[in-house]
């Protein structure tokens, strides 16, 4: 049965059983220019297309990312939108991932103090496909920054592949990293013009 006319659905034949990308042949694509011009990452064997990035998106993850830096400068290193390596031929490229101090040059980092994920039209992708990953990656923290509700998901102590505890934070409240309780964050401030 072929998907419906105008659907994203990829044809897949009846009793066909899709091929999934190892992590070395993704890298290896990726070298080789294969998704130039392309957004996608590599989640468990599959290549996703991640979407559109438009103003509602990018202005978020644009404070965020400068409120981070300055604040975590000495610190940590704030990736913007850059790949992590993940378990089970995952490349996840997060909105903000805050990451130790070392050397990238020859290999992507596979953990994180903080991974931020900004979601307008990609919330329950972001909720159920990245964060389970992100814990099974054992990074201490996420957050689901979501544009429409004006809100920030704080996820902590996972385990298992989920997280156990979950924080909703909204304007008029503030939201302070776990591994860096110094620096505040007011909500409102990721939201406004």
């Amino acid at each position: 049965m072929q998907p419906e006319a105008g659907s994203s659905a990829p044809w897949v034949p009846p009793h066909a059983t899709p091929r999934r990308i190892a992590l070395a042949e993704y890298e290896r694509m990726v070298e080789l220019g294969f998704f130039v011009n392309e957004r996608v990452e590599l989640i468990r064997g599959v290549i996703v297309r991640m979407s559109p990035q438009g103003p509602a998106h990018s202005s978020p993850v644009e404070k965020l990312t400068s409120l981070l830096v300055l604040a975590l400068a000495k610190r940590a290193r704030v990736r913007c939108q850059l790949p992590l390596l993940g378990p089970g031929d995952s490349v996840p490229e997060p909105d903000i991932a805050v990451v130790p101090h070392a050397d990238y040059r020859t290999r992507h980092p596979s953990t994180a103090h903080l991974v931020i994920e900004v979601s307008h039209t990609s919330r329950e992708y972001d909720r159920d496909t990245k964060a389970p990953l992100y814990a099974e990656m054992v990074v201490p923290e996420l957050w689901l920054v979501d544009v429409r509700r004006q809100t920030v998901e704080v996820r902590t102590e996972p385990e298992d592949g989920s997280y156990r505890r979950l924080e909703t934070f909204g304007v008029g409240q503030t939201v302070r990293p776990t591994a860096f309780a110094d620096v505040s964050i007011d909500v409102a401030s990721i939201f406004e013009p």
